[in-house]
């Protein structure tokens, strides 16, 4: 089981197969002096030390009962040293790195998901530019690997999410150009039973440090998932799939990301598109109002998650054209707009919400610190929600000229003409398999639907997706549900369109 310092999102490592494996892949020979950057509980440094009671070990921890806890329990050791410090500012190791790596071996499980403080966040940024610095896993790792020795070997438990999210591209960038990767075992959270701390998977990253950019480049790694049971991971087990990359060809990937499919078109459509929804359309995040529970307003409390909302008064809705009062408000009595919000509702969602727009609301809304009134020249435009989160199919529906919150993310097409046929491929498995793809998690955020790649087919054929889709959403219209044969008929024009 994970144990969790709240705190500090310490989440220990109390996993007998994750600990024999990474200790495994770590590889310590005699002689080595190994660096533990985040201590805890030191789940790592007494097998270390059960084989070696000599092995020279240097142990940071910035709990302070964590750290007399790993003095108490290992202080007998006699060349074992505690440092109480930030391993991520600390001056003594700034000279080790700047020395060009001081050590041979480096474990560890960093903190993940922890809050910084923006004090120490513009700190971080001076000490790490161009790193992403909410995250403090990304800042260990890149930390760790400048403090190795050349050759030396770096073995650590992280969320998946460095190998693809955007804000990591930097950090890909460099551990691509400065480590050969040996190995990356990716496995569900759900190993570890009653806990969830908000990723939905798990990474064992083991890397060696090279300062040869090329030999880097030309390096070949394995990526391992598919494990059924976390003693898998030390078995070779008919369920795992394995597969190879050369680090040059992630590098060359759009933000250096690594891409899994089993489908070789997705990964050959995701690295070499000429075309992406950013390129067609405009991505945007929608409004928020600072307070929805004075300011949203719900059809009925029979409505999903409408009960602690008050009920609408009919004759306070306005669902005409705002024209130029979409950015000003309205006067007069009616004055609630119909409101898009997140849910996996496909093409069509129902006017079920609807947020104050009176004059002085709008006001309201641009001068509140907690408000979001971004993106505003899209407010009441024909375009699609995509929303923020889904569960296991990425959905969409259209806008219609209404305002949509920031739980959705609006795509305004440039050309009118694609906007039924990006509707029907956002509800496809294909684009679902893109997305997923491009980010594993469940999230959509903006930056990650402009990078899905678009396959435009001729007039003909969009004219057929075109109609077809219409009359399903028509469907959704009158009836509030639609026909799946038609539906299917989509999915299958798609698939001969992209291969998948």
């Amino acid at each position: 089981m994970l144990q969790i310092d709240k705190k500090y999102q310490a989440y220990y490592t109390k996993s007998v197969p994750i600990v024999r494996y990474m200790l495994t892949h770590l590889d310590l020979q005699e002689g080595d002096y190994v660096l533990e950057p985040c201590g805890g509980d030191g789940v790592f440094i007494e097998p270390i030390l059960e084989k070696n009671a000599s092995q020279s070990i240097d142990i940071y921890e910035l709990n302070e009962l964590a750290f007399f806890g790993l003095k108490k329990k290992f202080g007998g050791y006699i060349n074992t040293q505690f440092s109480f410090a930030d391993t991520l500012t600390d001056t003594n190791l700034d000279f080790k790195s700047s020395t060009g790596g001081f050590y041979d071996k480096i474990i560890a499980n960093p903190p993940y998901g922890a809050w910084i403080d923006y004090e120490e966040r513009k700190n971080l940024k001076k000490l790490y530019p161009g790193l992403y610095v909410k995250e403090t896993y990304s800042l260990f790792l890149y930390r760790c690997v400048q403090l190795l020795k050349e050759g030396g070997r770096l073995v650590f438990i992280i969320p998946d999410t460095f190998l693809n999210l955007h804000m990591h591209s930097s950090l890909r960038a460099f551990f691509l150009t400065n480590t050969v990767i040996k190995e990356i075992a990716l496995f569900p959270s759900n190993f570890f039973p009653n806990v969830n701390f908000g990723y939905a998977n798990l990474s064992i990253l083991v890397l060696e440090r090279c300062s040869d950019e090329a030999k880097c480049l030309d390096n070949e790694f394995l990526v391992t998932t598919g494990f059924a049971k976390v003693e898998d991971l030390n078995t070779s087990d008919g369920h795992t799939k394995r597969y190879c990359f050369t680090q040059r060809e992630v590098f060359n990937n759009q933000d250096h990301a690594l891409f899994i499919a089993d489908n070789q078109e997705v990964t050959r459509l995701l690295n070499h598109s000429d075309t992406r929804i950013g390129d067609i359309a405009s991505c945007v995040t929608g409004f928020y109002s600072g307070n929805d529970k004075d300011f949203l307003k719900v059809l009925s409390k029979d409505v999903r998650n409408g009960k602690k909302y008050d009920v609408l008064d009919r004759e306070t809705l306005f669902l005409g054209e705002l024209n130029g009062q979409g950015t000003i408000g309205l006067k007069g009595e009616k004055h609630f707009v119909p409101i898009v919000k997140g849910g996996n509702t496909k093409y069509l969602k129902p006017n079920h919400w609807f947020m104050d727009w009176s004059v002085d609301s709008v006001g309201h809304y641009k001068k509140c610190k907690k408000a979001r009134f971004q993106n505003s020249q899209f407010y009441f435009q024909n375009g699609i929600g995509v929303p923020m989160v889904s569960s296991s199919q990425i959905t969409a529906s259209l806008i219609e000229g209404r305002l949509f919150d920031q739980s959705i993310v609006g795509v305004f097409p440039h050309n009118q003409k694609l906007m039924w046929y990006l509707l029907a491929f956002f509800n496809t498995p294909t684009c679902n398999t893109l997305i997923r793809t491009i980010n594993p998690s469940a999230n959509n955020p903006a930056n990650y639907i402009k990078k899905i790649p678009v396959i435009i087919p001729d007039d003909k054929l969009i004219d057929k997706i075109n109609k077809l889709t219409k009359r399903i959403v028509e469907s959704v219209r009158e009836t509030g549900t639609y026909n799946q044969e038609q539906a299917g008929e989509l999915q299958s024009i798609f698939i001969e369109i992209y291969g998948f």
